[in-house]
């Protein structure tokens, strides 16, 4: 079984963004939905759909190109189309009946390879193939995704009792490997893994917070990223998802579970939903309210659950959660899981109802406990999943704690407790919904686990480690805040390539597993030199970063960088100088460094000249790629995806993309490897044709056009010709010049120096440091 085609019914929100994410990772779509009769356009929904993906924020697609690779048409005309279709995929209305009569339709017509799923977040899979063949039950398995489905990383996968092993194999590693999700398997029950447990919690919480007496704005405070979830915490998350749909699925779930797990739903919410029908964003009001003061400032108002007025609560303080703000977040879960007062009985009330839940439902939704936590950190933004959490607090302690509130235990806690085990996830074992433990080995590599293993960390300093990541290739990681590129990290880079030789390794792989690959230079640290006129300090910062930048390209062996999220400013120079690049999907590149004033000097300037002007043919005009250059770095040009990184030129056409995230150092590993054997250690150029004064005079002239439009300051205007004079290759009136990269590795310096003395950029770099906005003075 393979899939190299598919084809998605239903051309909804959900729908249309399931086939788009199809599109991205390169895989044709037939999307369908029903005639309208009003509408001369047989196919309208079909497009309408396509049409409302490529104009979703978030982005649904990573390169509006993709759309190309979906074909709109109806059930009415091209259901014989499906034909074609490897894997089919309804994504249509939650009635039982309708998905019924749309799988009699499929079978009379889909191929009898071809895999069938239901994105059904609620209806039984088995329930909805009552009826058809033998043949077609044993290709049908469920397939939930979470939305938005480009970002979230979670798919459910949902076998039945007739679902070959084969089908449930080939689609939950085409789900991984190609559309780049996190696979869960889920058992065939209401809820499935992530709404039963998610939802559970956020229905208890609202209980909790009614029975302590707190406010939707300091249980938020309590339970996002101070607990290690995302910023919407609760209150939010309930807002952006829509009341309405809360509460549906706590009624459903309710309905459809035992008498012990409690559903209930608060009244305020029975309130907001059945009474003032404020449903969370998709009205305007919910939790929350967004309004604007007199100066069109954006507010954000909380609901006063007893008077069912908005009131502006101001900056919110909440004692639990800011005496912990700097710590760890072993140290916070377990300071908030102890804390006093009213907000500490809500945490606990909460953690413990999750604990209690998540082990209850252990072999019920799925039969591992790994994929109760994944459920949580992919479909709801948890660093830790529940049995993670309390292996942080201690199993044992947790016991004691429900026991103290008079909770019997579940089975598998009850186990835990007569073998007296601390923790569910040890050496490479895990816990069985049984209490028994099994091997267990992450799908793909894990960094933090084989830091475990003292003989696997080669060096390590504040700001990076070198690691042996196994097969004779070096890893050099980053981990310090966002991965900012400080003296200290700048340093590993050479001590990286001295083990790699010292060492006999075949090559090395620059990556990590952190938030973001790197958010760039240390800026407080330039704004400190700058302001006490330390520029000798800068001008040896420069020259150490360049040549860091530079020896990734010009090493005796192969370097792969591995970016992924955000890899902005020195981020990028670091992927623009790897010999190979694998990306994640999922990559944000950017040269940003004019947005406070400065240009790219690491090499990233001449890097994109580099680029552009390879590309032009013999003989042709160079001032194109001058100017390509100059745009993108002047405008802080930023990719929403690797595929549109391609198109900036942060990526070349040869560099590598790769769907799942978690994949991405494995692959850039093999990378290494792949090109070991026959590698030749380049050498800088020499031969780069530059334009001078006639590329700074075309720039110029464009810019004093952009000035007075009003489209840049004076100040930008000069930070700009910094930018053009590199590109230009300095003042020189040679047409014919041809200047070394070192030539231009000096001019960039000279320019980031110069800016770094002038008040106007020190301004831009505190204001960004203070706001994260650009300033344009």
């Amino acid at each position: 079984m393979k899939i190299q085609k598919a084809a998605v019914i239903g051309a909804g929100t959900m729908g249309a963004a399931i086939a788009a994410q199809l599109a991205n990772a390169g895989i044709p779509v037939l999307l369908l939905d029903i005639v309208l009769p009003d509408q001369k356009d047989r196919n309208f929904l079909a497009k309408s759909g396509i049409e409302r993906a490529l104009k979703a924020k978030p982005a649904a697609f990573m390169d509006k190109k993709n759309a190309a690779l979906i074909t709109p048409g109806n059930l009415e005309d091209d259901l014989a189309k499906l034909k074609d279709a490897d894997w089919i995929l309804e994504a249509i209305i939650e009635k039982l009946d309708a998905k019924r009569d749309l799988w009699a339709k499929v079978e009379g017509v889909a191929k009898k390879t071809a895999i069938i799923s239901s994105n059904s977040s609620g209806i039984p899979m088995h329930l909805q193939i009552e009826g058809r063949s033998e043949d077609f039950q044993s290709r049908f398995v469920g397939a939930h995704f979470f939305n938005p489905p480009r970002y979230l990383h979670l798919l459910e996968v949902i076998p039945t009792p007739k679902t070959k092993p084969e089908v449930l194999n080939t689609f939950s590693a085409f789900g991984e490997t190609v559309l780049g999700k996190g696979i869960v398997v889920a058992n065939d029950v209401p809820g499935f893994v992530a709404n039963r447990i998610g939802v559970y919690g956020m229905v208890r919480a609202m209980q909790h917070m009614q029975q302590t007496g707190l406010t939707p704005d300091i249980v938020d405070a309590l339970t996002g990223p101070a607990l290690g979830r995302p910023k919407s915490a609760t209150f939010r998350t309930a807002d952006l998802s829509g009341l309405d749909i809360i509460y549906h699925v706590a009624s459903d779930l309710g309905k459809a579970t035992g008498p012990d797990e409690d559903f209930t739903l608060t009244d305020s919410l029975k309130t907001l939903v059945e009474e003032k029908k404020w449903l969370g964003d998709k009205t305007g009001s919910g939790f929350y309210k967004k309004t604007k003061d007199e100066r069109g400032k954006t507010k954000i108002l909380t609901l006063n659950l007893d008077t069912f007025e908005y009131e502006d609560k101001g900056k919110i303080k909440v004692a639990a959660a800011d005496a912990l703000k700097n710590a760890s977040l072993p140290e916070r879960v377990k300071g908030l899981y102890t804390a006093q007062g009213p907000e500490g009985d809500f945490l606990r009330g909460v953690m413990n109802d999750s604990f209690w839940y998540a082990s209850k439902m252990a072999g019920v939704v799925s039969d591992r406990l790994q994929d109760i936590d994944n459920a949580m950190k992919w479909g709801f933004g948890w660093e830790q999943g529940p049995f993670e959490t309390m292996d942080t607090l201690g199993v044992q302690t947790v016991i004691a704690n429900l026991e103290a509130e008079g909770r019997a235990l579940p089975p598998l806690l009850q186990r835990m407790k007569d073998t007296g085990r601390e923790r569910f996830y040890t050496n490479g074992e895990i816990v069985t919904p049984a209490g028994e433990p099994t091997a267990y080995q992450a799908p793909y590599l894990i960094l933090q686990d084989l830091k475990k293993d003292a003989t696997k960390v080669v060096k390590k300093s504040g700001g990076a480690s070198i690691l042996d990541i196994g097969d004779g290739v070096l890893l050099l990681e980053f981990h310090s805040k966002m991965n900012a590129l400080g003296e200290d990290a700048i340093r590993m880079v050479g001590a990286a390539h001295k083990a790699v030789q010292d060492l006999g390794y075949a090559g090395l792989v620059v990556g990590n597993q952190g938030e973001h690959f790197s958010a760039g230079a240390n800026l407080p640290l330039i704004l400190m030199n700058a302001q006490e006129g330390e520029f000798d300090e800068i001008d040896a910062a420069i020259k150490e970063f360049q040549k860091a930048t530079t020896s990734l390209r010009f090493s005796p062996h192969p370097v792969v960088v591995a970016p992924f999220n955000l890899t902005l400013g020195g981020g990028t120079e670091m992927a623009l100088h790897g010999d190979h690049v694998t990306a994640s999907a999922e990559t944000y590149m950017g040269l940003v460094e004019v947005g406070v004033g400065l240009i790219p000097g690491g090499g990233g300037t001449k890097e994109m000249l580099l680029r552009f002007t390879d590309q032009v043919q013999p003989g042709g005009t160079l001032l194109p790629a001058v100017q390509r250059a100059f745009e993108t770095i002047a405008m802080a040009k930023t990719s929403t995806s690797a595929q549109e990184a391609v198109s900036l030129g942060y990526l070349r056409p040869t560099d590598t993309i790769v769907m799942n995230r978690d994949r991405i150092i494995e692959e850039a590993k093999r990378q290494v490897l792949a090109l070991a054997p026959e590698y030749v250690q380049p050498v800088m150029r020499t031969d780069i044709p530059v334009m001078g004064e006639a590329a700074i005079a075309a720039i110029k002239s464009a810019l004093y056009g952009m000035l007075q439009g009003g489209f840049i300051s004076e100040y930008d205007q000069e930070v700009s010709l910094h930018v053009a004079n590199v590109l230009a290759g300095g003042r020189t009136n040679n047409r014919q010049a041809r200047v070394s990269e070192q030539h231009l590795l000096d001019l960039e310096r000279e320019a980031f120096l110069t800016l770094c003395g002038k008040r106007k950029t020190q301004d831009r770099i505190a204001h960004m440091l203070k706001t994260g906005k650009p300033l344009r003075n």
